[in-house]
């Protein structure tokens, strides 16, 4: 695994799922295939919702691949689906999945279901045969066995014995008790209000406390009555037999509540809630059944059990090799393989790569970094593939801006170095909303570690609308200085581990120590996993053999000569061992010292520059371990391996563990060891047993071997520092000397080969772009840090001079190049009457440039900056809404699509919707904005939402007069009026937290107008059309903006005449009174324009569109007023030292408990309603 071993003293079943649905297919064109990731899949409810989200008779072929290290989770996803498509009852549907205790009538259920897919999965060919087979699959034979092997268990489990019954209901009644006695109350459920958010927590709190009070969600009694048997999905875990859910385990978490308190006529109780909840489930379900019939493609679901790291990383072996089993474990505290089906993968091929990856909030379990290095080799080279990664927790002293430090570098450099890039980190903006965690933590800062953070990756040159219309798709790689490289490099390597000293630590983290000792332990990074950045590095950059040896002469120039992290001393042998076993680098004393045989490799044939060390420590070793942790609080510590002699100490964290019997093979010169796996597992008798690799000579060049010991040792954190106590300050938990054959095994540890590359020759562009070319060839592009070697300076592409025509003008004539920017990432160069379209990887700012020309040599360089993050200049702002896609299958890049049919209408009579309403569509512009507009400043971005902003609340009438709903922008300068906006309804956009126009565009052009004028006048002077007035630029930036608007919610398709793929751009023109549009979708889909009686005759000239807000990126900009600035709603004080908001409502906020007693006879009312 790529991140460091936890000691899992405590361990949380997550069966269902803690954050709301979201549509995985949101960033594809309608047309485009989905090959889907999921990592760390947890509960179905973003399969089910994607399906549901699709068209009934949907085109689209979805093909899901959900990993989960949980065996439990996989089952209970597996039979669900298998219930469903058996067309169960909802309501057992229901209960089976998210009741704790079911009743007789569903218990039976159940088991008749376990009994049919215990003998469907005898085997990989009869699970394939079975009614089952056509949409649901397994990606390994291990994972159907587990399977099977946990759906017999449900089904046997009431036929256990008493004591393990006895013991089973014990275990139940221990998860309600660590519910009811945890600290506050779980807010998972309101989180998926949204925007109504301020009005959820104490309805969710009600209906969380009910759950876990009668592990139901029913409120009627004779049904709860009933309820009495337990259910056995909730009882068989990764732990085994028992009950350990979490204690915060919410039903409603997976589902959208935010329309049942927008539209609700009185107030929401939790019965609502629990019904809301069910109405949607019932809707998925139907979508799914539906699929099976009437898609053209039949939805395949693939499970497997497995980490995710390990799957990546299988898959990428297979990907590149063909190779089915990578010798990854599946796990840690597992040796099984992870083998992939030779029937999924070769046979059916089975996607290796994907074009949706979505990795659920495993950034809080195992590190951003790590999850890119794993998932961005898997993520597919087309434009429109898409990395989704979310983070639940936060450790740092500001939660909103914590995203922007998760990469230990600067963001855009990271991107260029992996091509993926944040999509809001470019654009300045997102269409998703998470103004309700903004306000949840400026209200609740000091009592809660929770903010929800979605970050959407795409590849860089996708973001260029010019460029991927006209097929200009780059074929090399950018080039870096390798000295500037490996001090890049190093900056992230000593910011990555320089808090392993304690000095570093607690000077770090002095403003924020209570949290930082808190979070001490959740340690993500080790040097196995930059081993892997590195080789991720070289292999995306395709760095040749002499310049990487160059990049990495300069790392470990400063690496060694580094003296401000004294614990890298002990850690560095790590870092050389993972370096050689990865294929990145092998020291000069791994190719120069010959290692002895003696000692373990006394016999030995060859002894490698890396061996692995395999230590059995006994049960009774770990037991004791276990009650020192227990007694200490330290539930979770991590650990590691330790080489000790009686002065050296080396440390290694890259260590493997499971339980069962090493058994010795092989040869006294080629040494092998088989493993029994004991599959008890944590309640098995067998030893547990840990593996690590380590460089060969410290067991004979340092100290003799018969003076080293090999430990099991706790990681000494200031979270582990209560376990010296017990265990002394080496925290040591087993060690046996080197030379104990009984527990101790060496063994030889292959590498991986090194890759090799060629120097980046040839053209950047792949041959079928059109782009213009009539100059020579553009080479790779080269890319300057600045001095510190942080961030990107500049990048220089050189474009050899080959035209004739040219040579002779620019060479000998003298002929002047000239340069411009025609979109976001790309310059046009002209000379002598020739021009050539120069593409860069990253959005830059082409009124900074320079141009180097060599008149003898031939060749031109353009040299420009780039532009990020957005308030640069240039770059996105020439195009800040790009339409991208591969021939018909457009879509917007930085715009989440919408199935509009699927929203729920917002009503706009419900009583209490200005509350939330206005305050929403008013949070889309930052602190920066604010002021830039009370200064009556110039930005297009700005006056867009602001223009956004009045077609919302004039549309629902919030802020005075009658509500209206045709609109006409026009521009101030010149009073003229091209485009007019009908909106029909207004709709809560549910996963993406905000709310939708429903509408149709009209563009008043010189073809159009004369077909309307009969009726148009009519329109005018009858007062339904609201003026809406743009400024300087936002004409232009509409003109830019509707087209993305139009493609994130069509329906249709584009024909083979598509004037965007004809004129290869989209939108098709700035200019006024010309249509931006292309007219495949005009006429279309316009059955809501149709319900208004005086709008029916514009049906065949509008185009169906749907008008979002566009939120300021709280991680770049502060957005919303400084919490520090508010005053107490008694005294107008300050607070002492903070003020707190009311718990009952969160909205209004006192100075101390004096204020808020005395303004409760007032408050109460008002808190209670």
């Amino acid at each position: 695994m790529a991140h460091p071993l936890v000691w899992l003293g405590r361990y949380f079943f997550y069966p269902i799922g803690n954050t709301s649905a979201v549509c995985l297919t949101r960033d594809l064109s309608p047309e485009e295939h989905a090959d889907l990731l999921l990592l760390g899949c947890g509960d179905p409810r973003h399969v089910l919702y994607t399906i549901f989200s699709e068209p009934d008779n949907s085109s689209r072929r979805l093909d899901f691949t959900c990993c989960d290290l949980e065996p439990g989770v996989l089952a209970r996803n597996a039979l669900l689906i298998s219930l469903i498509a058996d067309n169960i009852s909802q309501s057992t549907l229901w209960n089976l999945f998210y009741h704790l205790h079911i009743d007789e009538a569903s218990l039976a259920v159940l088991r008749s279901q376990c009994k049919k897919l215990v003998h469907a999965a005898s085997s990989l060919p009869s699970w394939r045969s079975s009614p089952y087979g056509p949409y649901l699959r397994v990606s390994t034979e291990h994972t159907l066995v587990e399977l099977r092997r946990h759906w017999s268990l449900y089904d046997s489990m009431q036929d256990l014995s008493s004591s393990r019954l006895g013991a089973i209901r014990e275990a139940y009644k221990n998860a309600f008790n660590r519910s009811r006695n945890a600290k506050g109350t779980p807010m998972t459920s309101a989180r998926a209000a949204g925007p109504l958010f301020v009005r959820s927590p104490p309805v969710a709190a009600i209906q969380v406390t009910n759950y876990w009070k009668t592990g139901t969600t029913l409120s009627d009694p004779e049904q709860l009555a009933l309820a009495k048997f337990l259910n056995p999905t909730f009882a068989y875990s990764l732990l085994g037999e028992g009950c350990t859910v979490h204690y915060g385990t919410d039903p409603l978490s997976s589902f959208h509540s935010a329309a049942l308190f927008g539209n609700c006529k009185g107030n929401v109780r939790s019965t609502n809630m629990v019904t809301s909840a069910q109405t949607e489930f019932a809707e998925w379900c139907t979508a799914f059944r539906g699929s099976l019939a009437t898609f053209q493609h039949t939805p395949r679901i693939r499970l497997c059990l497995s980490e995710a790291t390990a799957l990546c990383r299988a898959l990428k072996e297979f990907r590149e090799a063909g190779t089915l089993n990578a010798g990854v474990p599946i796990a840690q505290y597992k040796t099984q393989l992870l083998r992939l089906s030779t029937e999924e993968y070769v046979r059916d091929e089975a996607p290796a790569t994907f074009n949706v990856i979505e990795t659920s909030n495993l950034i809080d379990h195992i590190g951003l970094l790590n999850i890119l290095v794993a998932s961005v080799p898997l993520l597919s080279s087309v434009p429109s593939s898409v990395l989704y990664t979310e983070s639940l927790l936060f450790r740092g002293e500001d939660a909103t801006k914590e995203f922007a430090d998760l990469l230990y570098a600067d963001i855009g450099t990271i991107a260029l170095l992996l091509d993926v890039c944040p999509i809001d980190y470019l654009s300045g903006f997102t269409s998703r909303s998470n103004t309700h965690e903004l306000m949840s933590y400026a209200l609740t800062k000091d009592a809660t570690t929770q903010f929800q953070q979605v970050t959407t990756w795409k590849r860089l040159v996708s973001c260029d609308s010019e460029v991927a219309l006209r097929s200009g798709r780059l074929r090399l790689p950018p080039v870096l200085d390798a000295r500037q490289l490996g001090t890049l490099l190093f900056d992230m390597y000593h910011s990555l581990f320089e808090q392993e000293d304690s000095m570093t630590f607690w000077k770090q983290n002095k403003a924020n120590m209570l949290r930082a000792i808190a979070s001490s332990n959740l340690i993500h990074y080790m040097r196995e996993g930059f081993a892997m950045l590195l080789r991720l590095v070289r292999e995306r950059l395709r760095i040749p053999r002499e310049q990487w040896l160059e990049v990495m002469d300069r790392f470990l120039d400063l690496e060694e000569a580094d003296q401000t992290m004294p614990m890298n001393t002990v850690n560095r042998n790590d870092l050389y061992a993972h370096l050689h076993r990865q294929g990145v680098y092998t020291v000069s004393y791994y190719k120069m010292d010959k290692v002895p045989k003696i000692g373990r490799f006394e016999g030995w044939e060859t002894v490698p520059p890396v061996v692995r060390i395999i230590l059995s420590m006994p049960r009774e070793k770990f037991k004791i371990f276990e009650n020192n942790a227990r007694v200490a609080n330290a539930a979770t510590p991590p650990l590691h391996c330790d080489i000790r002699g009686t002065w050296s100490h080396n440390i290694f964290s890259a260590v493997h563990i499971a339980f069962g019997r090493v058994i010795p093979t092989g040869t006294k010169s080629n040494p092998r060891v088989l493993f029994e796996e004991d599959v008890e597992g944590w309640k098995g008798v067998l030893p547990l047993v840990v593996s690590f690799c380590l460089p060969s000579m410290l067991l004979t060049n340092i100290e003799p071997p018969n003076k080293l010991r090999v430990c099991l040792s706790v990681r000494s954190t200031t979270g582990t520092m209560q376990l010296t106590s017990s265990m002394g300050l080496e925290l040591c938990i087993f060690s046996a000397n080197l030379m104990d054959e009984e527990h101790v095994f060496v063994v030889p540890e292959s590498a991986r080969p090194s890759p090799e590359f060629d120097a980046p020759l040839g053209p950047l562009l792949r041959p079928n772009s059109t782009l213009r070319a009539h100059v020579g060839t553009q080479q790779a592009v080269y890319v300057e840090l600045d001095e510190q070697c942080e961030v990107i300076q500049s990048l220089t592409s050189k474009v050899a001079v080959e035209d004739p025509d040219v040579k002779r003008d620019f060479g000998s004539a003298g002929a002047i190049p000239q340069v411009t920017q025609l979109s976001p990432c790309c310059m046009r160069l002209a000379v002598a009457g020739h021009s050539q379209d120069v593409v860069f990887p990253f959005p830059v700012i082409g009124s900074q440039s320079k141009l180097r020309a060599a008149r003898k040599s031939l060749y031109i360089e353009v040299i420009v900056p780039v532009a990020g993050p957005f308030l640069k200049p240039d770059g996105m702002k020439l195009n800040p809404f790009p339409i991208v896609g591969v021939g018909r299958m457009l879509h917007p890049w930085n715009i989440h699509r919408l199935s509009l049919s699927r929203l729920p209408v917002l009503d706009p009579k419900a009583p209490h919707v200005k509350e939330w309403f206005d305050p929403h569509v008013s949070s889309m512009l930052s602190t920066r904005e604010r002021q830039i507009r009370k200064k009556h400043r110039q930005d297009a971005l700005m006056f867009v939402k602001d223009t956004i902003h009045s077609i919302f609340v004039r549309s629902m009438g919030t802020q005075g007069g009658r509500a209206q709903r045709v609109f006409a922008l026009r521009d101030e300068e010149t009073n003229n009026c091209d485009t007019i906006f009908f909106i029909s309804d207004l709709r809560y956009d549910l996963h993406s937290h905000t709310v939708v126009c429903d509408g149709y565009v009209l563009p008043l052009t010189h073809d159009i107008m004369p077909c309307i004028e009969r009726f148009f006048g009519k329109l005018v002077l009858g007062g339904d059309i609201a003026n809406v007035t743009v400024f300087a630029g936002e004409m232009q930036a509409w003109k830019q903006l509707i087209p993305a608007f139009v493609e994130r919610c069509r329906t249709w398709e584009h024909n083979e005449d598509c004037e965007y793929l004809r004129q290869q751009q989209a939108p098709l023109t700035l200019d006024m009174e010309v249509d931006p549009l292309c007219g495949c979708g005009r006429g279309q889909d316009v059955d809501g324009l149709r319900k208004v009686e005086q709008w029916r005759k514009y049906a065949p000239y509008v185009t169906r569109i749907a008008l979002s807000p566009l939120f300021a990126v709280s991680y770049l900009e502060t957005v919303g007023g400084d919490p520090a600035a508010h005053k107490c709603s008694v005294c107008r004080g300050r607070g002492t030292p903070k003020l707190k908001a009311c718990t009952g409502c969160l909205k209004i906020r006192y100075c101390s408990q004096r204020c808020q007693k005395k303004d409760w006879p007032r408050h109460k009312a008002q808190c209670k309603a």
